[in-house]
């Protein structure tokens, strides 16, 4: 990306593909491609939407009510639900936020870098296991989007991708663009690109994806959503001592607290999301 100011042009505020391939594991530590029928799908036993029945058995807490057997139901006089066989999607699709808020950050690297760090391990760790990985980054102007495919071919153009799409984040922010996109389309977006049963991983910021809560529900009801909050060190440990905050021409002196995450995870729980922090030990 040419255009970038020399003083961005640095580790923790460039990301670079170079540095998201170095994450890929040892070999030894990758497990073989699954004879398969196609790339990304594994046939397991597992409870899903498939024909072939697996089990009726009695009805237990957290159970689906849209799965109660009436037959079995009426005949025993307690609830009791169906389960069946599908086969199960091993695609995952990577959502980077490179948003303006993701553009910042305290210690050796901004959010948004720590961010596609962590993506790539997960990326990597899905084409080990014989998966397929897409991505999509929501950062300046349209989203970029990259379908899911297996191999390290595929690791490589998602991590060209990812630096690529950052770039473009950091030009935005220096310019001064517009309004930072809204993340609702971007997951009725991963909708499109991800079919029935695979896994979504958006990594984003402490706020979560607000104004997003109707998308997030759809999209968790048939794919598992994995989100990802980076925090940033002076988030999970803030400085103790006073520090000293000015707009230009006034100035006064404040502490930071504690970010408390506690209500957005059980916000996102009850979406149907599998939230998880991020701090400097998972993304660098």
């Amino acid at each position: 990306m040419v255009g970038l100011p020399a003083v961005l042009d640095r580790p923790g505020l460039r990301l670079t593909a170079a540095e998201l391939m170095a994450l890929r594991p040892p070999a030894r530590m990758q497990r073989q491609r699954p004879a398969s029928r196609r790339p990304g799908a594994i046939p397991a036993r597992v409870a899903g939407q498939g024909m072939d029945l697996r089990e009726i058995r009695a009805f237990a807490e957290g159970d689906d009510l849209r799965r109660i057997d009436p037959a079995a139901t009426a005949r025993t006089g307690q609830l009791h639900v169906r389960s069946f066989h599908e086969d199960r999607d091993d695609s995952t699709l990577l959502i980077a936020d490179f948003r303006p808020a993701m553009l910042w950050g305290t210690g050796t690297a901004l959010r948004s870098v720590r961010a596609a760090r962590h993506l790539a391990l997960l990326g990597w760790r899905a084409v080990g296991r014989g998966g397929s990985v897409g991505l999509l980054v929501l950062g300046a102007g349209t989203a970029l989007a990259l379908n899911p495919a297996g191999g390290v071919a595929q690791m490589q153009a998602v991590a060209l991708a990812m630096a690529r799409g950052h770039d473009a984040a950091l030009l935005g922010r220096v310019a001064g663009g517009g309004d930072a996109p809204a993340l609702a389309p971007a997951l009725a977006q991963a909708m499109r690109m991800l079919a029935p049963g695979g896994r979504v991983h958006l990594a984003t910021g402490p706020e979560g994806p607000a104004g997003a809560d109707a998308a997030l529900r759809r999209l968790a009801q048939s794919r598992r959503f994995e989100l990802h909050l980076v925090l940033d060190p002076a988030e999970t440990a803030p400085p103790a001592a006073a520090l000293a905050v000015s707009d230009g021409s006034h100035s006064r002196h404040g502490r930071l607290s504690r970010h408390d995450p506690q209500p957005l995870l059980a916000h996102l729980r009850a979406l149907g999301a599998h939230p998880r922090l991020v701090t400097d030990d998972d993304a660098g």
